[in-house]
C-alpha cells in the first residue's frame, strides 16, 4: 500500500489537523460532526441486515444475517496498526480473512436463492433490490467521473429506515469517502508523515524486521504465509503475530498514528470550503442512522 492510501485505512474520523509546512494552525470555528467509529459503523450495517431480513419475511422469503465474525474479529486492520494486544492474538488478521471467505463462500441466501424456481428467483430479487426495473443512483466522484448503484425493494426499505433519503446518503458517501484521490500525491510526499514512517520502520529493523513501511511488512508475511503452506499453517501464523506485534509496538513508539490522523485532517480540512457541507451532511446522516441502529440491534458479542 502507497502512502496515500493512508488516508482510506488510518482512522474511521478525524482530530485537529495541527499545522501545515508554513507551521500556521487552520482554524474553523464550526463544529464538525464527529465521523461513526468503526465499531458503529458495523451496528448499522447489522440494523440494515436485519431490517432487510424482517422486509423479506413480510414478502414471503426467507433472508439470514451475515453475523459470521465477532466484534473482535470485525475491527478492521488499518494501515496503523498499533493495537499489541490484539495484534498478539490474531496478528494481521490473516485467519479472521480466512474465516470470513468461508462464511461469505457458504452464504445461505445465495443458496436459497438458487433453490427457488425461475419466477420466485425473479420475485427474490425485486422484493431484494428492485430487481431489473429498480431506480439507479448516481454520484459524483471528487476526483471526476460517476459511479451508479440500483437500489429499491427491501434494501431501499431498509436504507430508509436507517438514513432518510438513501439517495443522499449514497451521493455525499462517495464525496466524503472519495477525497484522498485529490490529494493522495501530495500525502505521498507529506515531510511530517514520511519522517514518522521513517522511524517506524528503523524501529522494526531494530526488532529484527526490515521493512521500508507498515504494508511491506504486511506484504513479507503473507509471501511467509504462501511459501509455508497449509501443512505448515500454524507456523506462518506464528510468525505473522511476530511481525505484526513489532509493527503495532514500534507504531505507538513512534505515534505513527498520531502523525498520520494529523496529516489527514490537515488535508480535509483544506477542502473543506468544497465539500464540508456534503461531509458534514454525510456524518450527519450516519449518525442518525446509527442512533436508530441501537434500538433495532444489539452490539455484536
Amino acid at each position: 500500500m502507497s502512502l496515500c492510501a493512508v488516508v482510506a485505512a488510518v482512522t474511521a474520523g478525524c482530530a485537529d489537523g495541527g499545522d501545515g509546512d508554513d507551521g500556521r494552525a487552520r482554524q474553523d470555528p464550526r463544529p464538525r460532526p464527529p465521523a461513526l467509529t468503526w465499531q458503529q459503523e458495523l451496528r448499522v450495517a447489522d440494523a440494515q441486515q436485519r431490517l432487510t431480513k424482517q422486509c423479506m419475511n413480510r414478502q414471503g422469503f426467507t433472508y439470514w444475517e451475515d453475523r459470521g465474525l465477532t466484534l473482535r474479529e470485525s475491527r478492521p486492520v488499518r494501515y496503523v496498526q498499533d493495537d499489541v494486544a490484539w495484534a498478539r492474538t490474531h496478528g494481521y488478521g490473516g485467519r479472521i480473512e480466512a474465516k470470513s471467505l468461508r462464511v461469505h463462500e457458504r452464504n445461505p441466501n445465495g443458496t436459497y436463492r438458487q433453490s427457488l424456481s425461475p419466477s420466485r428467483r425473479a420475485a427474490f430479487d425485486a422484493a431484494l433490490d428492485g430487481g431489473d426495473g429498480a431506480r439507479m443512483l448516481t454520484a459524483s466522484l471528487p476526483g471526476g467521473g460517476q459511479t451508479r448503484k440500483r437500489v429499491g425493494g427491501c434494501t431501499e426499505e431498509a436504507e430508509r429506515a436507517l438514513y432518510g433519503d438513501p439517495a443522499e446518503w449514497y451521493r455525499t458517501g462517495k464525496i466524503a469517502t472519495g477525497l484522498n484521490a485529490l490529494y493522495g500525491d501530495e500525502l505521498m510526499k507529506d515531510r511530517h508523515l514520511t519522517a514518522a514512517v521513517r522511524a517506524w520502520s528503523r524501529c522494526m529493523k531494530r526488532a529484527g524486521r526490515p521493512h521500508e513501511d507498515p504494508q511491506a511488512a504486511r506484504d513479507a508475511v503473507r509471501a511467509n504465509t504462501a511459501r509455508l503452506g497449509a501443512a505448515r499453517a500454524d507456523e506462518a501464523f506464528a510468525a505473522e503475530r511476530r511481525t505484526a506485534v513489532a509493527d503495532a509496538t514500534c507504531a505507538r513508539e513512534t505515534s505513527l498514528r498520531a502523525v498520520a490522523t494529523a496529516r489527514e485532517t490537515y488535508y480535509l480540512d483544506r477542502l473543506r470550503d468544497r465539500f464540508g457541507k456534503d461531509i458534514d451532511t454525510y456524518r450527519h446522516l450516519g449518525r442518525r442512522a446509527y442512533d436508530r441502529a441501537v434500538r433495532i440491534v444489539p452490539e455484536r458479542g
